[in-house]
Formats: structure tokens, C-alpha cells, sequence
């Protein structure tokens, strides 16, 4: 709309004020000369003037008119003036307005809207408007980022557990895994898996196990002391730490490009309720979030749940392996028993007698028992015969009042003080073995009992000893410990990887293959054989790896190409997944027994040659056959005599040794299990062995009543602590372990229960 000019408008209405005034000045005239009062003329306009005075107020009616005009033309410009005003605010509002809108409904939500009226209600709306549809899209950004924050987190966590799950028994390869993935996950740039290990001499301390930086696998062997630096502090507070400003020097760690230094650092712990496994550290260029940090806190926790897993199940492995190795010895014994068992049988025989004899004693030493009472403060009250006549006395009189360690060795006194401390003031019994000091200056091995006699009201009244000589036995014990530490020795054992890698081995293995063990570590178990055996000894060697045990003898060849026999043994060992983690190898050297086999048969062969010639020669060539003979019948005796030496030293272990059939039915039994059950060999061989166990079978444990079940498959190769009954009911605490052999088609189970107190 264009703005109307002033001067137009005022003229105008002047104009139009003044014509209108002097319409009254000539209306008066023209009706006096209508009426014939006067001429219309200028003379005739004069006279009337005279004539009528008024004339001259009508004169001035044009100008009053003229000035209304005036008046009336500003005033008309002022609304026109004012209306256009109007028009333009009204059309500039209406663009502002539009220019609003459009940049909301393009979603520029910062756009600015000045009010400039209070009453500016639409632009009030547009405004509220505005921040309504900016806080509808903050609240919908916002929770679209924490969706995306959950599904990342969901993603991570799945992601994680599953590398959890194929971890290996690699532990350097298992925290590459993790930290290297967890490193990208969070986009960050450098990362350390650290875990918490304990030495004797330096402590605990956590040591560096993988590092992970700018894309790339690092090598770094780093320890750190459980109480030093952030990862120190980190331990002690079992809380995640999290900084933005990492301190100069803090990371050493570079890039292949050039070194630069992350601003954020994480570090959280690996713990499992208040035991610490670990520490995780994340080093970044940009800040990492609330969510990641609990992110990488649920991480951990599922790593110390794995890593205490493994713990568990490295234990588990160790103490499975040491069952297995056991089990294996055993089960050679019990070959070398087996292939040795006619040889026995005039053994058990002529033992059966002596054990008889020895039974008979220690029936009679077990019904009359070493018997004494003393004083709270150690003072003698009374000791049958049994105790004056084992200790050297002839009378009560010579050893009643007397305290108690006039009976003790000096040595011995120190910490029997502690035993009889207790034992006055109503503690503990006290069963075990006791060195006594006879009154001869000797020493008297004794299984003793010291247990509190009590009064009406609680308190101790005395102490009651009980005892059995012991003195042989515990002789025999430490003769038989003796003679089975020489039996290990005796023993040629190596380890072996599945790839038949060399891994270990014994003293003797050394000394009898002329090899260092530095020169061992460079080979494998086939370099040991001769190239035109290798190829047979490989299949063997498959069927070992396949957890098919070989048993059989076998030619080695020593570091200077010597060729030597051995007895050997190959079986597998597993890990805690069914897979074979190396191969045991125990042998014994029969070169000379070999040598004397070779040569056996060249002299059968040779015989067999005589033979021919005999019916040429006649008697000259039977005299050399009959001497031939007889040298070996001479090298055979001395190969039995050998075994049946053997076998005596087996047949004297304190371990109670117990052999049935598959009916149950005892085959074998070793003067130790006679002693403990006070049964001789020809009243329990081929008898069934429930008469070993009496009483109710649900009192024994299940490795027990799988054991005395005909017919059934038995649990072999796995030790367990159980109890046992003697022949006076008491319950005897022991390591029990079941071993199987076959023979032909005859099955038999070999049962040992070792550390049996004497």
C-alpha cells in the first residue's frame, strides 16, 4: 500500500471547505434577487450588505469552511497515515510469522522470535510451539541414544561372552583376546590385561599378560607391585577409576607412526565378591562414557568369573594328573604282577606260613594292651604290667608318682607339653604314634591313646593311656619307605607332547641315553629309535595318541647309537577337554635280558642244529646239547630269582593290597591286608569279599560298594578318601584306588588303600 501525500489531501479538503462556504454567500444573493430585493451584481451584493448587516457573517462562512477543510484533510491524512502503519506492521508481523514457521517445519528449532507487543499472542504460541517440538526431539534423541547405548552394551556383552566361552588354556593368548577386542569395541586406542599372581620372595603383584595400542599387538613384560601406582590404588579400593588427564609419562607404550599420548584413562578390576584376579586398562583420545565404563565393569566381572574357573579347573587338572600318574604306577605293578603270578604262587605259599605265625603274635599284642592313668599335672597312678614290663620296671612302686616324661624323650617333650596342656584341661584326645624311653635308655614305638576320664560334674578326674607296641612295625615302615623310594628310582620315565616333542624326564632316563637335557629339549621320541623302526613304532605311537595305551618291549638307541632293550610303557594323559596333553613313558632296561633271549633262541636254533647232527655224532653232540641246557636253565633261574626278589619287595609294602575276580570273589590278598583284617590267605582266597566289609553296606562309601559288587563295571583310576572297618569295628580312615587288568579273557580288580595308620 503506498503511503497518500500530505499536501494532496490538505489542498483538497481546503478546496473543497472554500467552495463549499462561498455556496452561502451566493445563495443569499441569489435569493434576494429572486425575491426582487436586489440585483444579482456586484452592486447588488453591495446593497445588500447595507441592507442586510448578517451579509458579512455569511462573507466569512467560505474561510471558516475553508480552515474546516483544512482540518479535516490533516485529520483524514493522520487515519489514512495511521491505518497504513497498521497495514504495514500487520504485513510485517505475517512475514516474521512466516519465516518462523518455514524454519520449523525445516527443523531449525534455534530459530529466535522477538516479541514486540505484550499482546502478541500468536507469536507467544509459535514460541511455546517451538520449545515444545525442541524438547519433544531432545526427549526422543535422548532416548534413542540410550536404546543405542543398551543395544551396544547387549552387543558387547554377547560379543564378550562368547570369547569367553573359547578361551583355551593359553593364558597370554586368552588376554590378547579380550583386551585387543575390548579396545576396539570402545574405539579407544591403547589397553593392558593384568593379572594378579604371588610370589614367596616379592609377593603379590600384577603382571602384564597382554597389551594392545594403535591397532597393533604390543610385547611388554611388565609387573607391578600390588600397593604401586593407579593399578596399586585401583586394588586397594576394588573400585574402577576413571581420570581425564593422564599423567606425564603414565603410558609408555607408541605407535609405529610416532608417540601420542591419550587424555582418558580406565582402569577397573577383575574381582569376584572381594577377591581381586586382575586388572583391565583403557587409555583414549576421547572421553569414554558412564555406559561404557559399566560396560567394561560387566566385562570384568564375567573375566574374573572365567579366570576363577580356570583356577579352579588348572587345580582340578593337576590334582587329576598326579591321580592318572599314580594310577599308571599301579597298573604297572599290577602288569608286573599279573605276568609274574604263577611265579607267586609258591611265594604266597611259603608266606602264608610265616604270616601265620605273625598273625598269631599280633593277636596276642593286640588283646593285651599297654595300659596307664595320670594326674591332671602328669603324675603317675597306676600302670599294668604290660607298660613296667615294656618299659623295664618290675613294680607300681617303682614308677608310681613319677611324671610323665620320665617316660619321654627329651627331644620328644617340647611338643608333647602342648598335647598334655590340652589334655588337662578337658581338650582334644590325642591318637598317634609315641616314642617312649624305657628305662634301659631304648626306644619304644607305640600307637598311643591319651583321652580325658571325667567326673559327675565335667572336669577332668585323669588321663587314661592306652598303647600297642608298635616298635617293630614302625621299623619295618621306615625300612619299607626306604625299599620303595629305591623301586622309583629303579623306574625310567620321560614326557611327551602329542607330537611326540620331548618334554621331561628322570635322572636315570638320562643316565641310561647318554643325553643332556639340553640336548633333549631339540628332540622327540622317535629320534630314539632306529630309521628302520620309526615306521612301526609310528603306528604305534598313533593308537598312543588315539588313548590306546601300549605295553610291550621296545629297542632305544642311546646318544652314542647304542642299542639297548627296554620294558616300556606309552599312555596318554588328558586335559580337563578329553584331548591328549602328552604322552608318560616309564620302562625298565632289560638289554641283558633281551641279549640273554637273542641269544636263547640262537642257542634253540643252534640246538636244533645239534639235534641234527646228534643222529650223526651220537653221544659227543648230546653231551654238548645236555651242557647247553643246563647253562640256560642256569641264566633262566637267575632272571626268576631276580622277579621273585622283585615281587617280595611288593609283597612287603605296608599298603593293603586286595585282588577279585569278576564274581567278587578274592583272588590275591598281601600280608599287610591279612594283618589289618586278621585273616590268613587260605581262609579268604576264592571267598567272597564281603567278608572284609561286615556290617551295613550303605555305611561304606560308593567307590566300596561299587567294588564289592559282582558283575558290575568298576570306577578305575580314581583315588578317594574312605573308610574301612578292622576286625574289632573300628572305622579306619584311608586313600582308596581300583585298578583293572585282563588276562586272556580273565578280569580282575586290584584295590590299594595306603596311608593306613600302623
Amino acid at each position: 500500500m503506498d503511503t497518500p501525500r500530505k499536501d494532496d489531501i490538505i489542498i483538497r479538503f481546503t478546496v473543497y471547505g472554500l467552495l463549499i462556504g462561498l455556496f452561502f454567500p451566493a445563495g443569499a444573493l441569489l435569493l434576494a434577487t429572486l425575491l426582487g430585493e436586489v440585483n444579482f451584481s456586484l452592486q447588488g451584493l453591495a446593497f445588500l450588505h447595507r441592507v442586510f448587516p448578517a451579509q458579512y457573517f455569511i462573507d466569512i462562512v467560505p474561510f471558516c469552511s475553508a480552515l474546516a477543510g483544512y482540518y479535516l484533510g490533516m485529520s483524514i491524512y493522520e487515519g489514512r497515515q495511521s491505518l497504513f502503519q497498521v497495514h504495514n506492521l500487520n504485513t510485517g508481523n505475517s512475514l516474521k510469522i512466516s519465516a518462523f514457521v518455514n524454519k520449523l517445519i525445516h527443523n531449525e528449532l534455534d530459530a529466535e522470535y522477538n516479541l514486540e507487543d505484550r499482546q502478541d499472542i500468536l507469536g507467544e504460541s509459535l514460541i511455546k510451539l517451538r520449545d515444545n517440538v525442541r524438547k519433544n526431539q531432545e526427549e526422543q534423541a535422548r532416548r534413542k541414544r540410550e536404546d543405542d547405548q543398551k543395544n551396544w552394551v547387549s552387543a558387547g556383552l554377547a560379543k564378550f561372552a562368547e570369547l569367553l566361552r573359547m578361551h583355551g588354556d593359553d593364558m597370554e593368548e586368552f588376554a590378547f583376546n579380550i583386551i585387543s577386542n575390548l579396545v576396539k569395541y570402545l574405539s579407544a586406542n591403547q589397553g593392558g590385561f593384568y593379572l594378579a599372581e604371588e610370589e614367596e620372595v616379592t609377593g603379590r603383584y600384577f603382571s602384564m599378560k597382554a597389551c594392545y595400542a594403535y591397532d597393533r599387538k604390543k610385547f611388554t613384560d611388565k609387573k607391578i607391585r600390588w600397593d604401586e601406582g593407579l593399578i596399586g590404588t585401583c586394588a586397594m579400593e576394588r573400585q574402577s577409576i576413571y581420570i581425564s588427564e593422564i599423567p606425564d609419562g603414565y603410558l609408555t607404550i607408541t605407535s609405529g607412526l610416532g608417540y601420542a599420548g591419550p587424555r582418558y584413562l580406565l582402569i577397573v578390576p577383575l574381582i569376584i565378591q572381594t577377591e581381586i584376579f586382575g586388572m583391565i586398562e583403557i587409555a583414549s583420545f576421547h572421553a569414554i562414557e558412564t555406559y561404557q565404563i559399566r560396560f567394561v565393569e560387566s566385562v570384568a566381572e564375567s573375566i574374573a568369573m572365567t579366570l576363577s574357573g580356570l583356577k579352579s579347573s588348572i587345580r582340578t587338572a593337576e590334582l587329576l594328573k598326579a591321580s592318572r600318574k599314580q594310577a599308571e604306577a599301579l597298573a604297572f605293578q599290577e602288569d608286573k604282577m599279573r605276568r609274574n603270578m604263577e611265579e607267586l604262587k609258591m611265594i604266597q605259599e611259603e608266606a602264608a606260613l610265616q604270616a601265620e605265625k605273625f598273625i598269631s603274635f599280633t593277636n596276642s599284642v593286640n588283646h593285651t594292651l599297654i595300659r596307664a592313668e595320670y594326674a591332671t599335672d602328669g603324675t603317675l597312678l597306676y600302670a599294668n604290667t604290660k607298660f613296667l614290663r615294656m618299659l623295664g620296671y618290675f613294680s607300681n612302686s617303682e614308677v608310681e608318682g613319677q611324671h610323665i616324661f620320665m617316660f619321654i624323650d627329651k627331644k620328644d617333650q617340647e611338643w608333647f607339653k602342648e598335647i598334655w596342656e590340652r589334655l588337662s584341661t578337658g581338650g582334644k584326645h590325642y591318637e598317634g604314634y609315641m616314642k617312649h624311653v624305657t628305662r634301659q635308655g631304648q626306644d619304644l614305638w607305640t600307637m598311643a591313646t591319651y583321652t580325658c576320664v571325667r567326673k559327675e560334674d565335667g572336669s577332668v578326674q585323669k588321663i587314661l593311656f592306652l598303647a600297642i607296641d608298635t616298635t617293630e612295625q614302625k621299623k619295618q615302615s621306615l625300612d619299607y619307605e626306604g625299599q620303595i623310594d629305591a623301586i622309583n628310582r629303579l623306574n625310567i620315565s620321560a614326557q611327551f607332547a602329542p607330537d611326540g616333542k620331548f618334554i621331561s624326564c628322570n635322572e636315570l632316563f638320562l643316565e641310561t641315553m647318554k643325553y643332556t637335557r639340553k640336548e633333549l629339549e631339540r628332540m622327540s621320541v622317535f629320534d630314539f629309535f632306529d630309521k628302520k623302526d620309526i615306521e612301526n613304532f609310528s603306528e604305534v605311537w598313533e593308537n598312543v595318541v588315539k588313548g590306546i595305551p601300549y605295553r610291550g618291549q621296545l629297542k632305544n638307541l642311546t646318544r652314542y647309537e647304542d642299542e639297548k632293550w627296554f620294558r616300556a610303557t606309552y599312555s596318554a594323559v588328558n586335559d580337563m577337554y578329553g584331548e591328549v596333553a602328552k604322552v608318560i613313558y616309564l620302562a625298565n632296561e632289560i638289554t641283558s635280558e633281551r641279549l640273554m633271549e637273542i641269544e636263547s633262541r640262537r642257542q634253540t636254533d643252534k640246538l636244533k642244529i645239534q639235534e641234527e647232527k646228534l643222529k650223526l655224532t651220537g653221544f659227543e653232540q648230546k653231551k654238548k646239547l645236555e651242557q647247553t641246557k643246563l647253562e640256560l636253565a642256569a641264566e633262566y633261574a637267575a632272571i626268576e630269582k631276580e622277579r621273585s626278589r622283585f615281587m617280595q619287595v611288593l609283597d612287603g609294602l605296608p599298603d593293603l593290597v586286595l585282588t577279585i575276580d569278576q564274581s567278587a570273589n578274592i583272588i590275591y590278598i598281601n600280608p599287610a591286608a591279612e594283618r589289618f583284617w586278621q585273616m590268613q590267605k587260605n581262609q579268604v582266597i576264592g571267598k567272597s569279599v564281603h567278608r572284609l566289609f561286615p556290617g551295613d553296606a550303605s555305611k561304606y562309601d560308593v567307590l566300596i560298594i561299587n567294588y564289592l559288587s559282582p558283575g558290575v563295571t568298576k570306577i578305575t583310576g580314581e583315588k578317594r578318601r574312605v573308610r574301612i572297618m578292622n576286625n574289632k569295628g573300628k572305622w579306619i580312615g584311608t586313600d582308596m584306588i581300583v585298578t583293572i587288568s585282563e588276562v586272556k579273557d580273565e578280569v580282575s580288580y586290584t584295590a590299594v588303600f595306603s596311608k593306613l595308620p600302623v
